[in-house]
């Protein structure tokens, strides 16, 4: 059988779509040596300049490692939003595709031809090879986005918001769980406009409904939802169910009035910490948001604002990113803050939240806790690696495992663990039942 290597960048709703392309190329035996590889994919990212760049040095990477009589194929937002730069100055490559046919990736490498599709690629009941994990899969529920914020190129190549028919969604979420999943995480560019498409308002709360009759899910979480579609109601019914964790996903970006107004962001400060008091007041609630600083019209008033909400609120985790001037935006065309200022702002940034997550992983030394079992941890075969049970499987961290009271620990089950040290920001754990 032929060798096939696959990189996929950027975000979880990229690895879907990468695991889509692996359900059409079963024909393929995997490799991680891309120099053995008879088909080598990148599927790109291009939501800001950091990604843009990882792309491009993969592909330039994997063109050097290409063995004679090998396929190189790039697919994903980057050529999507650069199809004709990149078809000009990459002659490495051999195949081009976008983001409208994930599912006709075995057709293109047949016959060795270029495809971009006019429509974003919306799933339907392709099969996927989950990666990564024998009892969690992330779910895509949507493609496209209706909101317009200021420094988000995403509408411009994905679309408009496009909604996955819910009787998808749940065919999928049963025969995945027929497959020994029990643990999945919704993800979209905007989870709570879920259905908005067709006229429901609050379409993550059929769905919760929906994913509560399937038997043998035993955990789930939403990823991505938006301050001006997320409603009482839907944070409400997400702490009444016994399947969805109290995990809460919201990138706020701002929490400066003006700043939010400028960003485009539609809810303001006072609305926005109602949502968050609701969630923080909820039983073992687990909080997550995203920043951007430097952002056109930032002054030094309404940076220290955020610094101070940062200090004040501390959130369980916090990404935070440098403003990436994008073409095709508003804010590309306003006063740009000078590069410097915008370093030294992340810096400062950085600091806060990094003190906040070592007091949070601090406040869960002792405590006993239920976790997922991955595997070899990051560090090396001397420890497991292992998750608390809200945490999403990715993005949130890892507990190391040195010791245990059970023998022969199994990849996938759920053990009692108790939380013995913290090792600069990752936890250390003991196995107890």
């Amino acid at each position: 059988m032929p060798n096939l290597y696959l990189r996929s960048l950027g975000c979880n709703k990229n690895l879907v779509d990468s695991e889509i392309m692996l359900g059409r190329l079963k024909a393929y035996d995997l490799t991680d040596d891309p120099s053995k590889a008879d088909v080598m994919i990148v599927n790109t990212c291009g939501f800001i300049d950091a990604a843009k760049t990882e792309s491009i040095n993969a592909i330039l990477e994997l063109a050097q490692q290409k063995k004679d009589n090998a396929l190189l194929v790039v697919t994903g937002c980057l050529t999507q939003r650069y199809k004709d730069e990149m078809i000009k100055e990459l002659p490495e490559v051999d195949i081009f595709s976008g983001v409208g046919d994930y599912d006709k990736i075995d057709e293109m490498i047949l016959k060795k031809q270029n495809l971009f599709s006019p429509q974003t690629y919306l799933q339907k009941d392709e099969k996927r090879v989950i990666t990564g994990s024998n009892y969690h899969a992330y779910i895509k529920l949507s493609e496209g986005c209706n909101q317009r914020c200021s420094f988000c190129a995403i509408p411009t190549f994905k679309g408009r918001l496009k909604s996955r028919d819910l009787k998808s969604i749940v065919f999928e979420v049963e025969n995945l769980v027929k497959q020994g999943f029990y643990d999945f995480s919704f993800i979209s560019q905007d989870s709570s406009s879920y259905l908005r498409d067709f006229g429901i308002k609050d379409g993550l709360i059929n769905l919760i409904n929906e994913i509560e009759k399937i038997d043998g899910v035993k955990f789930a979480r939403i990823l991505y939802l938006y301050p001006t579609t997320t409603s009482d109601a839907l944070i409400e019914k997400i702490i009444s169910s016994k399947v969805f964790l109290n995990y809460f996903d919201m990138p706020i970006q701002h929490i400066n009035d003006n700043m939010l107004k400028i960003m485009r962001r539609g809810a303001d400060k006072s609305r926005i910490m109602a949502l968050l008091e609701l969630m923080r007041n909820a039983k073992n609630s687990f909080l997550r948001s995203g920043f951007i600083v430097g952002h056109p019209g930032e002054g030094e008033d309404e940076f220290l604002e955020l610094c101070e909400f940062l200090k004040e609120f501390k959130f369980d985790r916090v990404s935070v990113f440098a403003y990436s001037k994008e073409e095709d935006t508003p804010s590309y065309e306003m006063e740009q803050i000078l590069p410097k200022t915008i370093a030294k702002r992340l810096n400062l940034v950085e600091k806060i939240t990094n003190q906040n997550l070592k007091e949070n992983l601090n406040s869960m030394i002792g405590k006993e806790i239920l976790v997922n079992l991955d595997g070899l941890s990051s560090e090396g075969e001397m420890f497991y690696s292992a998750k608390a049970l809200i945490w999403d499987r990715d993005i949130d961290g890892e507990i190391l495992i040195n010791d245990s009271d059970i023998k022969d620990l199994e990849v996938g089950k759920i053990y009692r663990c108790k939380i013995t040290d913290l090792a600069e920001n990752k936890l250390i754990g003991e196995i107890l039942a």
